[in-house]
């Protein structure tokens, strides 16, 4: 028998975004725990606005588990909030209430700036550096600094050991500001493994002392990009069957629920999608082909391939949640497909 390190993460009742949690506990196992194996843990829900003191008990459900290569025999718990009774989703717990679908596919394209003494990672202590421009997809010590990369390549890398399908990285538009890819089939199974990526990328920040921000507009009404978290995504049916009739049903769909969208999409978007800085306005929307500040990116491929594939939603934030994100994305796609499978 090994004793393995547990972490347990989850998500607080912090609004209008939750923080991440983790605590750990040691469970002796054969081998690997399956997820089947992993016990109802509870903890105190008074410290992380999920309870009042005089009854402050919750419980930790396992929904997904992943080995955790930072530490020996390490796995990372990714886990539901659940009321004392272990069986009814508290109600901060939006993964238990979303909308899924096994043959849907989502990739979650996370933006993010890395922070030291109040100010992005390269940013003179006042003032700014060179204007935008360089930066993106930067190679040198003038254009990306010497920690941001070590710290995205070890991130990277613990991802991958964690068994994340993490697609990419590179620096972005803004000084300090990088990004990184997660790719999942289902709603849940892609959002699980973004909050993980999310969970590694901070733990992996009190190592360099560098810390992780996340708001979408971190600098304010000026002249450097925000942050976002574009969502791609297709079902089975927008990648078999498609067509441009069905498209232009669905970008009809998607219009009329343009404010059911901003309202899952991250807090403080209004200050980023302003029409500037590769976004489109928060009051209307628009879709256009290889068009990044449209509402919705339509990809060459989509069109030579009759209309088939997948699209790219550029409006949610870095800050979004993405179960809630995938979730509304899923219930305007089932006003118009017919055929997808969508279930609670």
């Amino acid at each position: 028998m090994t004793k393995y390190k547990l972490e347990y993460i989850w998500l607080d009742g912090y609004t209008p975004t939750p923080n991440l949690r983790g605590k750990t506990q040691i469970k002796e196992f054969a081998s690997f725990p399956t997820l089947e194996q992993l016990p109802l843990w509870g903890f105190d829900g008074s410290s992380t606005q999920q309870a009042e003191g005089h009854s402050s008990d919750c419980v930790l459900k396992p929904v997904a588990v992943f080995p955790d290569a930072a530490r020996s025999n390490g796995a990372l718990v990714m886990c539901e909030v659940m009321m004392p009774d272990g069986k009814t989703p508290h109600p901060s717990n939006k993964r238990a209430t979303i909308l899924d679908d096994a043959d849907a596919w989502f990739g979650f394209e996370q933006e993010y700036f890395f922070y030291k003494d109040g100010r992005p990672l390269g940013f003179p202590a006042d003032g700014y550096p060179a204007p935008q421009g360089p930066y993106y997809t930067g190679v040198g010590f003038k254009q990306v600094g010497d920690i941001a990369r070590k710290m995205v390549e070890e991130h990277l890398d613990l991802c991958l050991a964690a068994g994340i399908n993490h697609e990419g990285i590179n620096a972005e538009v803004a000084k300090g500001q990088w990004e990184f890819q997660i790719f999942g089939k289902g709603s849940k199974t892609a959002a699980d493994q973004m909050w993980i990526a999310r969970y590694l990328l901070l733990r992996l920040s009190e190592k360099y002392g560098v810390d992780i921000e996340f708001h979408c507009k971190p600098l304010g009404d000026t002249d450097w990009n925000g942050s976002g978290m574009h969502c791609n995504f297709s079902t089975k049916y927008m990648r078999e069957t498609g067509g441009k009739d069905y498209f232009e049903k669905l970008m009809e769909a998607f219009k009329h629920a343009r404010a059911d969208h901003i309202a899952v999409y991250g807090p403080d978007n209004h200050m980023r999608l302003t029409g500037k800085h590769e976004t489109a306005s928060i009051d209307t929307f628009s879709y256009g082909v290889a068009d990044r500040g449209a509402s919705i990116r339509v990809p060459h491929s989509f069109v030579n391939s009759g209309y088939k594939g997948y699209l790219e939603d550029r409006r949610p934030n870095s800050q979004g949640d993405p179960y809630q994100i995938a979730s509304q994305v899923l219930k305007t796609i089932a006003t118009v497909a017919a055929g997808s499978k969508v279930a609670a």
